[in-house]
């Protein structure tokens, strides 16, 4: 540290400085890099297989809401039964799937495009729909790595699968794919969207994704508010853009449902998704109810709490952007998207996948530099991040719990309401996530704790680091293709 500088100024200073670009002899590291993450993933990969082979399907596969889209998208289609004329919204007022009666929780666009899903016969969807989902897995984090300043090369390849391999047998991860949800692909969307080289000649859309999948799910609309906090104007614009036609287009196909929808305020509706202090609910508004012991007497300080929480974590996102952290900032938006949400379910929760890459990519840079304590706090915050979502054998909590046979994560050791019974009473105060205790109350709210820690870490990480000089802008896109590092952690 150079003398005159503070302790934090001179460390904080130390992280914006680049990595040198590997030279041309270095074949060898990025060789055995490939091996071991085609290993690795490979073994996950493999596992996986076998554990559906020798187990019943419902062990590893059981796509309500995979079937949800599917229906959503015949009745866009008009297929009867499903499809009612004689209803005015017939996908909003339709009787839902299954002994849950789900209802169709998405936007009139979401069905649209889901009727796509509706042509592909049911048993090869169901495949198709795990498939998809790795292969998206993969493409997500492959994106992450573009983002951090990876070439097309065997350290890109080989960082991808292994990291795809690491955070395969996650919770969120495999809960995506077991109930054949789209968490993944949105995932993927985004990612690939807001880490597109900045050039408005040949990526003028760059945003136009992200409005598309807000389109799908609303939760990515906080990714418009921190791109206008970065002063990416033109992205929050196509972003804009983006969402309106989604809007714009099921006003068109499904006016009825649009018009519910929209103007009947369903969209603001969280409890059709189900109990909100479900254990399922791993966001802000799901432990400020349990806590509260009503929907009602939580709902107050959720909306106050989710206020702050939004300000705050979206000024950091952007601060970290600004700072030439565009990937951490990325993720700060998604994990305050996450908070703030009404409902944030654990397979939303697969977020996780690209913050274990990045934080393994930061501690590879730090223990390059020598600055091994560093190198190992960042290394130990990936391995805690699968650890602590890991998808852990149901046998390991002592009863099985009412959602699949294996494979589930921290959340599900408490005991947790039946969806079933939360249908037929509705909110009560004898309700057992009101009456967790303990252990219970951490296990139960795992993922909404460390989503919390994870946000004070990067709030931290945005306020002291200072505001780099100009060629130290590192966002995605901007960076020369052959640099790679973009953050110099601290020497320990």
């Amino acid at each position: 540290m150079a003398h005159g500088r503070s302790r934090y100024g001179g460390e904080v200073r130390s992280v914006l400085t680049r990595t040198q670009s590997p030279s041309r002899d270095a074949k060898a590291p990025g060789t055995w890099l490939l091996l071991a993450g085609l290993a690795v993933f490979a073994l996950a990969l493999g596992c996986y297989v076998i554990y559906a082979v020798i187990h019943p399907k419902n062990f590893t596969l059981d796509p309500v809401d995979l079937a949800v889209y599917r229906s959503g998208g015949l009745i866009v289609r008009h297929v009867r039964p499903l499809y009612n004329p004689h209803l005015a919204a017939p996908l909003y007022d339709w009787a839902g799937y299954g002994r849950l009666h789900l209802p169709f929780t998405y936007t009139p666009f979401a069905a649209i495009v889901f009727a796509v899903i509706s042509f592909v016969p049911w048993g090869l969807s169901q495949q198709l729909s795990v498939a998809v989902d790795i292969i998206a897995l993969l493409a997500a984090l492959w994106f992450t790595l573009g983002g951090l300043g990876y070439r097309k090369d065997r350290v890109r390849v080989g960082a991808t699968l292994l990291g795809a391999g690491a955070v395969f047998w996650t919770e969120p991860v495999l809960r995506t794919m077991y109930l054949g949800q789209v968490n993944l692909v949105l995932m993927a969307l985004i990612i690939w969207d807001l880490t597109q080289p900045d050039n408005e000649k040949t990526r003028w859309w760059k945003g136009f994704g992200t409005g598309i999948a807000a389109g799908i799910k609303l939760v990515p609309l906080i990714f418009i508010p921190y791109l206008l906090a970065t002063r990416k104007f033109r992205q929050a614009g196509m972003a804009c853009a983006g969402f309106a036609f989604t809007v714009l287009l099921g006003f068109v196909i499904l006016p009825g449902d649009a018009v519910k929808w929209w103007f009947g305020g369903l969209f603001a509706r969280s409890g059709r998704a189900g109990f909100v202090g479900w254990a399922g609910n791993q966001s802000l508004d799901g432990i400020i109810t349990r806590l509260s012991g009503s929907i009602h007497a939580g709902n107050p300080v959720w909306i106050v709490t989710a206020v702050i929480f939004g300000l705050v974590g979206v000024a950091a996102a952007a601060l970290l952007d600004r700072k030439g952290h565009a990937m951490l900032g990325l993720l700060m938006a998604a994990l305050t998207g996450l908070l703030v949400s009404p409902i944030s379910w654990d397979h939303h929760w697969v977020w996780i996948a690209p913050a274990v890459v990045v934080a393994g990519h930061y501690a590879v840079q730090a223990w390059r530099r020598g600055a091994r304590r560093t190198a190992a706090a960042c290394a130990a915050a990936a391995v805690a991040i699968v650890v602590w979502f890991g998808a852990w054998p149901t046998s390991l909590f002592g009863a099985r719990p009412n959602l699949g046979h294996d494979s589930l994560g921290l959340i599900w050791i408490p005991r947790n309401t039946d969806p079933v019974r939360y249908i037929k009473v509705g909110d009560q105060p004898w309700l057992v996530e009101y009456h967790w205790h303990g252990l219970a109350l951490i296990t139960g709210n795992a993922y909404i704790l460390a989503g919390l820690v994870m946000f004070g870490v990067l709030l931290a990480i945005s306020l002291l680091l200072p505001v780099p000089t100009k060629e130290h802008d590192d966002e995605p896109g901007r960076s020369q293709p052959d640099q790679r590092g973009h953050l110099r952690l601290p020497a320990a």
